[in-house]
């Protein structure tokens, strides 16, 4: 074993050496906050600057940044910042040494040899690189059409999310490979065609009484609420439950552990839905008034489905639901009908009056309501937030969850009579398949968890709150078995039965801005800007959500790459990346193969990446998070609103990514600001990074970007329940209107407003409309049910319910593959504290403490194949094989291993970087893919685990080597991590 050499302490000690040997470098020219004017001579002088961390993409911590004379010495947890409670993680704390790392990219760079061989970089101007951008885009789109320009998105740093939008605007092309498509966005959607955009995030922070884990490790890192918050809550609370497929580190603290197999969590999560309607644990007035449980579905095949003009979502629905137009002449087809349990007859919500509400009803938003009773948030210095009491329905109305045996006979406008149901006994009859003991067949759990972690979650522990014990934090592994939009609707629905959403601790969908959503620091705000056709994004062929007019917004990204390989349905040569890489999706090896052969790639990064080195013809240097300004709010359900705040200069010519997106609309000729409002249709330095914030302050009380970084430095960070008190200080926003369910951002006219969610029927619905009209009523294909992903098998007649379906790869639909006494279903994606997806493997910190990926196995399959703790294994599929090192540990079950992925080597000098060495996603089926929105097969397949030998690895070395045979860093001691150390003697600035 390797003896530790680089501590954090000994880091310190080895920095402080090569300042005292290098004497302190001039602070270059540029307007950081924490520079000075005082110099050398007046050494020593320490400012702190309030900031937030992005050492990872999924959690607005609050930190400190210490900067003595111009140079970061040290980053710190602010302990004020509400939402992140003093956290800072391993990687984030390592920060500074990215900021600092020898390796950065730090000026433009030119490609001088073909794709996939060694670079050869030429330094180049700024102006050079727009230029030369811009002009091949445009030359490839004169050619080939606007849309055979693609983007490459990573996550959510808000200031690079251009490919997401920006980029689009700009060069009028639908074509986004986006990490969203398996990471969040599948549950953004889910919440999209039930409730409303984002009703995924939890708010953690609001100390359910009951806390849910579903399917990761939020302790540990990188998400809406985690690490500190995430132990504070969990600890306690009344309980705690963890769904997951191995003991996750504060699982073992857990009151209830649903031990799931990997990819089965819609059948667990429609398990539990069974068993809280079976002991009526539902709440009641919310499924009868903000669900669509009490709409009637027509029974009879014979029943031809009819349109509505409930537009809400789709100008396309058709649908079974029963509505006024169907039994009378001249009938309103927005007019979905129910029955009054009270007298029997027929009444109805009108979803297209124009004030919509139920039969009898002038809504108005509701006033009444109480202080929410939240243990513990006074300690944290939250608010409490106001929760409206429910509002009963308009009297003499009760809405019916039940009909006669064989359902109501009911007279159509043509004289035939048909039978009707409810959607809420469809539902139930939908769960009997989901019962706890055909569920545990399915999952693997036993029948009594399963039934117990249901009554626990719904069973509410304090009653008199009027409300539920919160919502599901529900994580990244149940978007990656190719189940992925159902799956959260059925945990969505779950949360909605039990009367926990928009309550304190339930789902509440993302922290609202000004007044824009998540990506407004990518939003333009010129109105010269045109806009840009969708009906030729990639993806919409085999996928026709994505193609629908409700679609979840990205380009599916093997669609993309497959449209490279053939040129069908068109010709796709060029494209921009910012933050993104080929590894996160699809198959890593094949979508590098494809990218090589774009005629152009523009990479904006901060590294030699594989995706920089290997494909990119021009490469744009990008700055640290210490290094740039930018808003940042949570964009999980904190409330909280701060910034990130520069503290030093970038390195060289380095850019803030805002600015390098203003230069690329300047080059292109096309306005970024709106000139009436800026003044000027670009800036560039500072001012144009100031005028990107402003537009993301638009409509807040202290629109300029100078004083509101005066405002955060001095009180720190904002709480949304106290800036919009309405718009999220409020709990149950959907009796409020629209523009309080949507975050007030951006704000809608008075009639463009309605009581409830964001669809059809202005309800939650369990029979999603949506999802009927285009993947059952076939509205986008000429009225023929369309057919499922490659594939002459058409989707299923439930597809309107959260139905689960077994991953194409796993032991049910895939049993071939688990013959073998090596086999094993693996899944991967665990959450560690050094390393974020593909980031930080340069990072001396991170590298010493993780130095290789690991695999985790259950010590009895070890010992049954012959490898012990440490040793090198093959991971095999018909797609590829890597390697990488057990790990045995007990809480994973047998027969199941965990994998880590996106991992690459910065230390081999060749262009690839060997990320085909353990990138776990070289071995997916780049086919094997979610059948409504696309999101790749990443977990829950088979592979053969085999000890790896010098006989059966190359250059005789179990340990990856690179193509000169050059070992990978794989102990704690190599002394490459110290070539790695700070570099503070560059000069950092503009030059």
């Amino acid at each position: 074993m390797a003896k530790l050499t680089m501590t954090r302490r000994t880091f310190a000690k080895v920095a402080a050496t090569a300042v005292a040997a290098t004497g302190i470098a001039t602070a270059a020219t540029g307007t950081a906050l924490a520079e000075t004017d005082a110099g050398p001579e007046k050494g020593g002088e320490v400012k702190r600057v309030r900031s937030c961390c992005r050492g990872c993409g999924k959690m607005e911590c609050g930190v400190w940044v210490t900067v003595q004379d111009g140079r970061v010495i040290k980053s710190e947890g602010d302990e004020s910042a509400f939402q992140s409670a003093g956290n800072h993680c391993a990687k984030g704390q390592a920060s500074l040494q990215a900021a600092y790392h020898p390796d950065r990219l730090r000026y433009p760079l030119k490609r001088t040899t073909p794709k996939g061989e060694d670079p050869q970089w030429q330094r180049i101007s700024w102006d050079e690189a727009y230029k030369t951008t811009v002009d091949a885009i445009h030359a490839n789109q004169d050619k080939y059409g606007k849309e055979t320009c693609i983007f490459m998105g990573g996550t959510s740093r808000i200031w690079s999310m251009a490919p997401y939008g920006a980029f689009k605007q700009l060069f009028g092309s639908p074509n986004g490979i986006q990490a969203n498509e398996i990471c969040k966005g599948p549950r953004f959607y889910a919440t999209a065609i039930d409730a409303s955009n984002a009703y995924s995030w939890m708010e953690v922070v609001g100390r359910p009484r009951v806390f849910v884990q579903w399917g990761g490790a939020s302790e540990l890192s990188n998400y809406d609420d985690s690490c500190r918050t995430t132990v504070d809550v969990a600890t306690r609370a009344d309980k705690h439950i963890i769904v997951d497929p191995r003991q996750t580190n504060l699982g073992k603290e857990a009151d209830i552990w649903v031990n799931l197999r990997p990819g089965t969590d819609g059948a667990v999560a429609n398990c539990w839905a069974q068993v809280i309607i079976e002991n009526e644990l539902y709440d009641d007035l919310y499924v009868r008034k903000w669900m669509n449980a009490p709409m009637l579905v027509v029974q009879e095949e014979s029943f031809q489905p009819t349109p509505t003009s409930s537009a809400q979502q789709s100008e396309h629905i058709v649908t079974r639901i029963l509505k006024e137009s169907d039994l009378k002449e001249g009938g309103s087809d927005g007019r979905f009908m129910v029955i009054n349990e009270l007298n029997g007859e027929l009444s109805y919500y009108d979803a297209t009056a124009q004030n919509p509400g139920w039969e009898g009803e002038v809504w108005k938003p509701a006033t009444e309501g109480r202080e929410a009773a939240q243990p513990g948030l006074d300690a944290t210095g939250q608010t409490q937030g106001f929760v409206l009491d429910y509002v009963p329905f308009p009297e003499g109305l009760y809405p019916a969850l039940h009909t006669e045996e064989g359902g109501r006979e009911v007279t159509l406008k043509d004289g035939s009579t048909v039978h009707v149901r409810t959607v809420w006994e469809h539902y139930i009859d939908f769960l009997a398949d989901y019962t706890p003991e055909k569920a545990a067949e399915i999952t693997g759990v036993d029948a009594e968890v399963l039934k117990e972690a249901a009554i626990t979650y719904a069973t509410r522990v304090d009653p008199s709150t009027g409300y539920g014990n919160g919502g599901i934090q529900y994580m990244l592994a149940p978007e990656h078995a190719c189940n992925s939009v159902q799956n959260q609707r059925a945990c969505d629905l779950v949360c909605g039965i039990t009367g926990n959403m928009d309550v304190p601790g339930g789902m509440r969908g993302s922290t609202p801005g000004w007044p824009f959503f998540d990506l407004g620091m990518c939003n333009p705000d010129s109105k010269e800007i045109p806009a840009y056709d969708s009906s030729k994004i990639l993806g919409s062929i085999e996928f026709p959500m994505i193609g629908s007019d409700s679609g979840p917004g990205w380009a599916d990204a093997t669609s993309i790459y497959d449209a490279i390989e053939t040129g069908t349905p068109y010709n796709v040569t060029c494209g921009i990346g910012q933050t993104g890489d080929f590894m996160n999706q699809s198959n890593s090896i094949n979508a590098a193969e494809q990218l090589k052969k774009l005629d152009f790639w523009c990479s904006i990064d901060l590294w030699h990446t594989p995706c920089v080195d290997m494909i990119a013809d021009i490469a744009m240097p990008a700055a640290h998070w210490m290094e740039l300004d930018c808003i940042r709010k949570s964009q999980g359900s904190s409330g909280a609103f701060g910034a990130t705040v520069k503290a030093i200069d970038p390195p060289g010519e380095a850019k803030n990514d805002l600015e390098i997106v203003v230069g690329l609309y300047e080059a292109a000729g096309v306005p970024y600001f709106d000139e009436e409002k800026h003044g000027a249709k670009w800036f560039t330095g500072d001012e144009a990074v100031k005028h990107c914030n402003e537009v993301g302050l638009a409509g807040f009380r202290i629109p300029d970007w100078d004083d509101y970084k005066a405002e955060f430095q001095k009180n720190g960070w904002f709480d949304s329940k106290v800036e919009k008190p309405e718009a999220w200080g409020t709990y149950r926003r959907y009796q409020v209107g629209t523009n309080a369910v949507n975050g007030d951002f951006p704000p809608l006219p008075p009639e463009a407003q309605h009581q409830g969610w964001n669809t059809t029927t202005h309800k939650q619905e369990i029979w999603s409309l949506l999802l009927e009209s285009w993947l059952v009523n076939g509205v986008g294909n000429n009225g023929e049910r369309p057919t499922l992903p490659y594939s002459d098998e058409p989707f299923s007649d439930q597809e309107m319910f959260p139905r689960f379906q077994e991953a194409p790869h796993g032991p049910v639909a895939d049993p071939d593959l688990f013959t073998d006494d090596n086999a094993f279903l693996m899944t991967t994606g665990r959450r560690q504290g050094t390393y974020f997806h593909s980031e930080h493997r340069q990072l001396p910190w991170c590298r010493e403490l993780w130095p290789v990926p690991r695999l985790e196995m259950n010590p009895v399959d070890a010992e049954r194949i012959g490898v012990t703790q440490g040793d090198w294994v093959w991971i095999e599929t018909d797609q590829h094989k890597i390697r990488e090192v057990v790990d045995l540990y007990y809480g994973i079950e047998p027969g199941v291993v965990n994998a880590e992925h996106q991992w690459w080597y910065p230390e081999l000098s060749q262009p690839d970087h060997g990320f085909m060495l353990s990138g776990v996603n070289c071995l997916i089926d780049r086919h094997a893919q979610d059948r409504i929105c696309g999101s790749s097969n990443l977990r829950a397949y088979g592979v053969k685990v085999y000890k790896a030998t010098p006989e059966n690895s190359p250059f005789g070395n179990p340990v990856p080597c690179g193509d000169d045979g050059t070992e990978i860093i794989h102990t704690c001691d190599d002394p490459r991590l110290k070539e790695w150390l700070p570099d503070y003697a560059s000069e950092r600035g503009e030059a």
